[in-house]
């Protein structure tokens, strides 16, 4: 079965054909891309698509390998044997499986989404190398080879923050998902407000995309705050208005919060339309 998208996803060719390639090698899809552009939704319509459970681990900057594995719980035994509890005769109680070693035991192939890697320390993607490579580990407390029933289907997003190891990279397949075009943007557009009015689209594409071409923004509006935006003006008829007759609007685009992120970003537009007014 190959991925072709889905109903609530639009995937170009090029994504469509690195999906696939991982697939066939059995190498962990590495996608990279600006934040927004679907990466971590890509593993869950991939999940859905094929009618296989989705295993998330989402990375953050305390997370370690260790956590993927397994964890011993050695304060709960500890308190169990003051207690008197007869479990911490067998240690398996307080082991706490992670989410690797639920990807391996599943019956069937699921898909496992290592979310935002590059949030860990730069020693994290190397700490996985051999149990991604021999999709097994040992479980030193209970002496226990665990390795994978079926080898998992493998998604691993990164927004960049940090670059990660040659050593890791090697054993990926890698995909950058380009921004989509306008062409694209219509067709995400359409799955998700399939009713828009296509003169209220068209302008508010032109827009997006003019706010992403304004020199000088620390961050770009992504694909989906145009979706929260485009949702905030099709149940604000005023800002329909606004949106479509750019005199009334006096070039400060409507409902701005829901694309811009930051002061600096927000001070930068103010100045350009107050210029643009004074043009006039």
């Amino acid at each position: 079965m190959s991925f072709k998208g889905s109903e609530n996803y639009i995937a170009s060719d090029d994504l469509q054909l690195a999906v696939n390639a991982a697939i066939t090698l059995e190498r962990p899809l590495l996608i990279k891309g600006e934040p927004g552009t679907g990466k971590t939704m890509l593993a869950e319509e991939l999940a859905s698509s094929m009618g296989v459970e989705l295993i998330q681990w989402h990375i953050k900057s305390t997370t370690k390998a260790q956590q993927g594995l397994y964890e011993y719980d050695a304060v709960s035994r500890l308190r169990d044997s003051q207690l008197g509890d007869e479990k911490v005769n067998d240690i398996s109680n307080y082991i706490v499986k992670g989410k690797l070693w639920e990807a391996f035991e599943s019956n069937k192939r699921p898909v496992l989404l290592i979310d935002e890697i590059d949030k860990a320390d730069i020693e994290f993607p190397n700490d996985l190398l051999l149990e991604l490579d021999e999709m097994s580990f040992y479980v030193y407390e209970t002496q226990q080879v665990v390795k994978a029933k079926q080898r998992p289907i493998i998604i691993i997003t990164s927004n960049n923050e940090k670059e990660l190891p040659d050593a890791f990279l090697r054993r990926c397949f890698f995909h950058y998902i380009k921004f989509p075009t306008r062409e694209e943007m219509q067709k995400i557009v359409d799955v998700h407000y399939p009713n828009i009015k296509q003169k209220l689209l068209a302008e508010a594409l032109e827009v997006f995309f003019e706010l992403r071409d304004v020199s000088g923004l620390k961050k770009k509006p992504s694909t989906s705050e145009l979706i929260d935006w485009l949702k905030l003006i099709i149940s604000d008829n005023l800002s329909q208005t606004a949106l479509v007759d750019k005199e009334s609007s006096k070039g400060v685009i409507p409902l701005l919060g829901a694309l811009i992120k930051n002061e600096q970003d927000a001070h930068l537009l103010e100045k350009l339309a107050f210029m643009s007014r004074r043009k006039t």
